[in-house]
């Protein structure tokens, strides 16, 4: 069974400065949905806030894994993993100095996934057979796409049944943007995930998204039920087609 995810009033940021005001917004079993937003308007802060790395000051988070709610609100973020929620920060933040196989055992370090690692590894070198080629490269010496794909996989390692991904179109070509993107979908529906997707590159994020958000000075300014209502949307059009 895949998760859901159901954030409520939230409320968050760093010392004295707010970032997030009152951000409500959900994720359903077996759903990619996509949270829009330019640099600076608190996405990455939100993936934070759920995977336990920023606290809220208000607000809850609460997730539904195989029926039972847990609010992650004060969990640590090992113990969100443990549930079976894997994130994959922007910038990838992969170990440089490990060889793609040493990276993907990182992130198997959950219970649940230890018994499985041959199997997800095996699997992780299927779905991606160019880090199956570069198995004993060490990370820091790939390329962007190629990390991407690492970081991907990295967090399937952990067998997870919600995948946060921040911003996988960052510093990447078209080209890859679109390959990445296109992976994406082909890993929720293979692995049966549910997805909360952070991206900037609205055309990209729509081809896969079921629906989103769009996120402006920390507030959710729209909520788009489909990607047509996301496409045809005022808002959108301004911030990033131009209109």
């Amino acid at each position: 069974m895949a998760a859901s995810l159901v954030i409520s009033d939230l409320d968050a940021g760093y010392g004295a400065v707010r970032v997030l005001h009152g951000v409500s917004m959900s994720v359903q079993e077996g759903e990619i949905v996509t949270l829009l937003g330019t640099n600076g308007n608190g996405k990455s802060t939100l993936m934070k806030c759920v995977m336990g790395m920023v606290r809220p000051s208000t607000g809850s988070v609460v997730a539904k894994i195989d029926g039972t709610p847990f609010n992650l609100v004060g969990l640590a973020t090992e113990q969100i993993v443990d549930l079976g929620i894997a994130f994959v920060p922007e910038g990838r933040r992969l170990f440089p100095r490990l060889t793609v196989t040493e990276n993907l055992l990182m992130g198997a370090f959950r219970k649940s996934a230890r018994p499985a690692i041959g199997r997800n590894l095996a699997f992780c070198f299927e779905v991606f057979p160019r880090l199956a080629e570069r198995r004993r490269q060490l990370a820091g010496s790939m390329s962007g796409g190629e990390q991407q794909m690492l970081a991907l996989a990295r967090a399937l390692m952990s067998a997870p049944r919600l995948l946060l991904i921040d911003e996988p179109s960052v510093g990447l070509a078209p080209l890859l943007v679109s390959r990445t993107i296109d992976k994406i979908k082909e890993l929720q529906e293979g692995y049966r995930l549910s997805v909360l997707m952070a991206e900037q590159n609205f055309t990209q994020a729509i081809r896969i998204a079921d629906r989103g958000y769009v996120i402006v000075h920390g507030r959710i300014e729209f909520e788009g039920r489909s990607a047509d209502e996301l496409n045809n949307n005022e808002l959108i059009r301004q911030f990033y087609l131009g209109a």
